[in-house]
């Protein structure tokens, strides 16, 4: 019996949210009423609403590929009646059932990780949050910035979402000191898609990953405290009595002065990031929705250095480095961002969604910034008395450094989404017109002196060692579109084909870029299923692309294209008992042209805008995810890559041999490891473990001779916390009328950063002796071991 037999007839609508064992939302998830067609699918916060007969008791099921089936029933309801049933589904392992045919089309894409929010706030890392825990699977090789790098691409070649609007991030931040908190709030997160490669063609136009959020939709108040040394955040969530209006407010303060204090670089550090951010949802009926979304951030970074020390060589030729500065940093960042969708539902296999987002960014970034240095040789002899000190100077010198970088950019975009199940096919579609304005005023120098000589010398002129003055202003249009189509090609085998273009009329360029997945899952015992994904990737150039080393604009320049292809298998099995884990392997290679080549500055990536360069990536990784101890969820992750280009010699106009391109970390392993007393589950330890071989660099002027490409030191870090419950909501005899009945938990939890206190050097200063015409290159150290104490509240 049809769908639209119910809706002539007496009706009742039945609503809920689908999760997994974890509480993390299942996105289209399969809800049918048993023995008919009359079915829905879960939207990206896990929600469906689906029309039923009214008088009877209906018979129902929900189903997903990799999850036990869920069979339930609705007691008999009166005409036009609503009720409200939440449904959990279990993960399967070693064991295959029955599964509905509508599910397989929605298997997960080769690349895409299922993140399990859960254990965020718990985790032991300086940034925290869901980039804390995403560094950990990708790898990182600096504790102090949000940013990651995915499959060889740098941080700008990543797409991030949040209920289906995309983020950006500030322009001029420089260092992981200046740049404060990242847009997505874990404490409003219900669920993380995450892709590191061949992802679909309804995400857009980057070439490396792309990281979905979804936030929660709350069905009753609720809130959470955070407080440590490092800043503080807090949130409320909740909903009407008749749950067409729910809200999430939440707002973050970090001030991470006490972490700064451990860096090499002594001085009076005063950052201060504050955001606020809220999500309203409202949901007139079954067929409109409205939501709001809206986030201010104020990012201050003022800074008076004192002094620096940095010993660095080898155990017969060991040097220090002492400096003394004057001057100081003041930058501020103020940015804001504020969607609006509305959703139409014209019946239950339609959905039509309209989007408008604004983000605005102002942008300030002066220092003048005199350092005074000292180079010495140390001794090195273990039978002198004086090993280790100073043996004699190597010579003295300046480093002046001074800035007046200010920004403004404006982000507008207009979006169409639209989706219809049909049988075998499930059709998803979509347009965006974005306008992008940006004001850009730089001026930024360094002057160099050594040995009373300017640096580089010249006996007829003074000259500065880096000097750049421009003054920009953009407005450009980009256009794209795409369509998909995902294929049930049988009960075991799903196809997705899509295709995207984009236009952007800077440079009235026109890409199109073709996209496919497959997946099978075998009628073995074992729970496997093999995916594989290929495509073309295109990056049009953004602001940040176009402006060369020198703060010139090239407008003309083309989108930087990639075809990937990758193959892998998940693998859902039980050990030790019953306790589920899950294994994901996969292969990959991408081939890159018209590339952009770029420098890392710390975090700070300078393009030299042009489509000189061309290359390539290949890898594979390895993950494990389960309960290494039962009940208390790990993951440990292993990746190799190797990523190389060649770039057009501007002297010889011909390409170079293979350089490393700066993201080329070769191997990279983490693990997240979980554990609690026996017998006690109220004392919890969680440890981080990290290790990365080191990103390749090069001396100033030599970035394209493949003979002076030389690595940095292995990255090595340990982080450990350990938490106590202080106060459990859920027992029984706590009086009613106690102000601590109020709380589901407190947690207060103790955090030891960089156990192991190893020193990782993040990149390299450059010293020059001109008595000598030696260069040095001085390490620029991470942040030392430290202690950091939390309470955590849940209410």
């Amino acid at each position: 019996m049809s769908s639209v037999f119910f809706v002539t007839a007496q009706t009742a609508t039945v609503t809920g949210t689908v999760t997994d064992e974890y509480g993390r939302a299942l996105y289209q998830v399969s809800v049918i009423q048993s023995g008919t067609d009359n079915g829905v699918l879960t939207d990206t916060a896990g929600v469906y609403t689906l029309t039923i007969p009214s008088g009877k008791k209906t018979p129902m099921r929900a189903s997903s590929l990799g999850y036990e089936n869920e069979p339930f029933s609705v007691p008999a309801q009166s005409n036009g009646n609503t009720v409200t049933r939440n449904i959990t589904l279990h993960t399967l392992a070693n064991v295959i059932t029955e599964v509905e045919v509508k599910d397989q089309r929605f298997r997960n894409e080769a690349g895409t990780l299922q993140i399990n929010t859960n254990k965020v706030n718990e985790l032991p890392s300086t940034i925290g949050g869901i980039e804390g825990l995403l560094k950990i699977l990708v790898g990182s090789n600096n504790e102090l910035t949000s940013q990651y790098t995915v499959r060889g691409g740098n941080f700008d070649e990543n797409l991030v979402y949040v209920n289906d609007f995309e983020i950006y991030r500030p322009f001029l931040v420089r260092s992981g000191q200046q740049e404060g908190l990242s847009f997505v709030n874990s404490d409003l997160v219900s669920g993380v898609n995450f892709s590191v490669g061949g992802f679909q063609a309804r995400y857009g136009d980057k070439m490396s990953s792309v990281l979905d959020v979804t936030y929660k939709r709350p069905k009753q108040f609720g809130g959470s405290v955070m407080l440590s040394l490092l800043g503080a955040q807090a949130h409320i969530e909740g909903a009407s009595r008749n749950k067409k209006l729910t809200y999430l407010i939440g707002a973050r303060q970090k001030s991470n002065q006490y972490l700064l204090q451990s860096q090499p670089t002594k001085g009076q550090y005063n950052p201060s990031f504050t955001d606020i951010q809220a999500l309203v949802n409202y949901r007139f009926s079954d067929k409109w929705e409205l939501e709001a979304i809206a986030n201010y951030a104020r990012n201050r970074f003022n800074f008076e250095p004192e002094k620096s020390e940095a010993a660095f060589g080898l155990a017969n030729e060991a040097y220090k480095l002492e400096t003394f500065f004057t001057g100081q940093e003041r930058d501020q960042f103020d940015s804001r961002f504020a969607g609006l969708s509305l959703a139409f539902k014209p019946n239950e296999k339609t959905k039509l969604k309209l989007l408008a987002s604004a983000y605005q960014t102002n942008e300030y970034e002066t220092y003048d910034i005199m350092g005074e240095y000292a180079f010495y040789a140390l001794e090195t002899d273990l039978g002198k008395a004086s090993f280790g000190q100073k043996k004699y100077a190597l010579g003295t010198g300046i480093i002046h450094d001074f800035a007046r970088n200010y920004l403004t950019a404006n982000v507008g975009t207009v979006a169409l989404r639209g989706s219809h199940s049909a049988n075998k096919h499930f059709f998803q579609w979509g347009a965006d017109a974005t306008r992008v304005h940006v004001d850009d005023q730089l001026l930024e120098w360094q002057r160099r002196d050594s040995a009373g000589f300017s640096q580089p010398y010249d006996p007829n002129a003074i000259k500065m060692a880096k000097s750049y003055r421009s003054t920009n202003e953009i407005d450009y249009t980009r256009l794209s579109a795409f369509i998909q189509d995902n294929i049930l090609l049988s009960d075991n085998a799903t196809l997705n084909l899509g295709v995207r273009g984009v236009y952007t009329s800077q440079n009235e360029e026109m890409v199109i870029s073709p996209r496919a997945q497959f997946s099978f899952k075998p009628e073995w015992k074992k729970d496997v299923v093999f995916r594989v994904a290929t495509g073309l990737y295109a990056q049009p150039a953004f602001y940040r692309e176009m402006r060369d080393m020198e703060g010139n604009l090239n407008t003309a320049l083309k989108a930087q294209k990639s075809y990937h292809a990758a193959a892998g298998l998940d693998y859902n099995f039980k050990m030790w008992g019953d306790r589920p884990f899950k294994l994901t392997v996969e292969a990959y290679y991408k081939q890159l042209w018209d590339l952009v080549p770029y420098e890392y500055d710390n975090v700070r990536i300078r393009y030299f805008a042009n489509n000189n360069a061309k290359g390539y990536a290949y890898g594979g990784e390895v993950r494990l995810f389960g309960d290494l101890v039962k009940d208390a969820e790990s993951w440990v992750s292993v990746g190799f890559l190797k990523t190389e280009n060649k770039i057009i010699d501007p002297t010889t106009g011909e390409y170079t041999g293979y350089l490393p391109r700066p993201t080329d970390q070769r191997l990279n392993f983490g693990m997240f490891f979980s554990d609690y007393l026996p017998r006690n589950k109220n004392f919890k330890m969680y440890l981080n473990l990290m290790y990365a071989t080191g990103l390749p660099f090069s001396p100033p002027g030599r970035s394209l001779n493949p003979a002076y490409t030389r690595r940095i030191p292995d990255y090595k870090r340990a982080d450990i916390g350990f938490s106590a419950l202080l106060l459990d909501g859920t027992k029984k005899n706590r009086p009613a009328y106690s102000f601590f009945s109020r709380f589901q938990s407190v947690w207060m939890s103790l955090e030891v950063f960089n156990l192991l206190g190893i020193e990782n050097t993040l990149s390299y200063q450059w010293i020059q002796d001109y008595s000598s015409d030696k260069t040095f290159a001085v390490p620029n150290r991470l942040t030392s071991r430290l202690l950091n104490v939390k309470i955590a509240a849940k209410f």
